[in-house]
């Protein structure tokens, strides 16, 4: 399966930027958003993506709210597949699934429609967000996936948190594929 040159990998962790003590202090925020708004950084991650994952047979991309969003339907529409958006609860309106997953102080909670795969048993999804850092709402949307009566085949991440071993729980599970770690 296709990956990056370390070359490639330098490229786009340099369009990545920094933002100290946001959202508050102690924290650095990589903000992906001059990734996103560089023509070059950007179709070099969506080419990467769409190469990887072409042969691999997916039926559909789940992308987490919101910034899976960006990379999900841009990826599905270059593989020819459905897009199924995974939100935060009470903003799909129909027949939800939901799933809740702890929190630095508290609890929150995930939602995919029940019919998300068009009552295609065993479909095969591909999820997909721009960061893992403890996993919580990965591990969430896996488990939606699976109650929807999808398969999810890879978990992908731009970002990768490899200090908070999100990741590496959540590979107990699912494979996962993170293009960029950060140590």
């Amino acid at each position: 399966m296709q990956t990056l040159t370390p070359e490639q990998k330098d490229f786009l962790m340099k369009s990545i930027r920094d933002v100290p003590d946001f959202p508050k202090p102690g924290i650095l925020f990589k903000d992906i958003t001059t990734l996103l708004n560089d023509t070059q950084a950007y179709t070099l991650l969506m080419r990467h993506l769409e190469a990887r994952y072409k042969n691999m047979d997916l039926d559909f991309v789940a992308g987490i709210e919101s910034r899976g969003f960006i990379f999900g339907a841009a990826l599905a529409a270059k593989l020819d597949i459905g897009f199924v958006p995974i939100r935060k609860k009470g903003k799909l309106p129909a027949t939800t699934i939901a799933e809740k997953y702890a929190l630095e102080y508290g609890v929150d909670e995930v939602e995919i429609h029940i019919d998300a795969f068009r009552d295609k048993d065993g479909a095969r999804v591909l999820l997909i967000d721009d960061l893992i850092a403890t996993g919580g709402t990965a591990e969430a949307a896996v488990k939606l996936i699976k109650d929807a009566k999808g398969e999810c085949v890879e978990a992908a991440f731009l970002l990768e948190l490899a200090f908070l071993d999100g990741a590496k729980n959540l590979r107990k599970t699912v494979p996962v594929y993170s293009i960029l770690e950060v140590h």
